[in-house]
């Protein structure tokens, strides 16, 4: 019975894989088909009504995935007033993800990532622009299509290094003399980006 054991569990695990398994991004249609067996349904009940709309009615198909590894990869860098890069193609970007700094060539696996204050690498050849962001996320596309989200990003030769040390330094004493959870964790967040900043700037 125990010998038995091993097969019959990866009999039952590959039976259970195979029943729920899904197919990647990669492999479903370029365009979002309609559920058409909900309009079916919602005609035989209120035919004198057109059916609702759902949100992918209103968005544009997804362009299909190359069969081929582009050469470039096309980055779109965004903020909430401004577009600091738009439809830009680069060999290389490094971003500050919460897991680490995460690098994305053209080819990369579709992926969303969560940004932590840190520098953004824009690679173009034998040129390096880099950028330090608060934070966001960073949509990567399986058409080699990298979408950043950013609350700021700032170009890293236009920080001043001393100011960064001074800020560095008064959220270091309010975190020492902090006395509620709220100023504790308001001078947390200004000693990691401090930090963070200055990280940018030294290494």
């Amino acid at each position: 019975m125990l010998r038995q054991a091993p097969q019959f569990l990866l009999s039952r695990a590959s039976a259970a894989a195979m029943r729920w398994s899904r197919p990647f991004s990669t492999d479903l249609p370029a365009e979002t088909a309609g559920d058409s067996k909900f309009i079916d349904e919602w005609k035989k009940s209120i035919p004198n009504m057109d059916p609702p709309k759902t949100p992918s009615a209103y968005m544009a198909p997804r362009p299909p995935t190359p069969s081929t590894i582009p050469s470039k990869l096309t980055v779109n860098l965004v903020l909430p007033y401004n577009s600091v890069l738009s439809a830009k193609e680069v060999d290389m970007v490094i971003v500050p993800a919460t897991t680490g700094q995460m690098g994305v060539l053209p080819g990369h696996v579709a992926t969303i990532a969560e940004l932590k204050p840190g520098l953004l690498s824009v690679h173009e050849g034998n040129d390096t622009t880099k950028y330090f962001l608060s934070g966001g996320f960073a949509f990567v596309h399986a058409n080699s299509v990298a979408d950043i989200i950013a609350i700021e990003a700032t170009p890293v030769d236009q920080i001043d290094p001393n100011l960064v040390q001074k800020g560095l330094a008064e959220f270091q004493q309010k975190l020492s003399s902090a006395s509620t959870d709220i100023e504790k964790a308001e001078a947390q967040i200004g000693v990691d980006v401090h930090s963070a900043l200055n990280a940018a700037l030294t290494g």
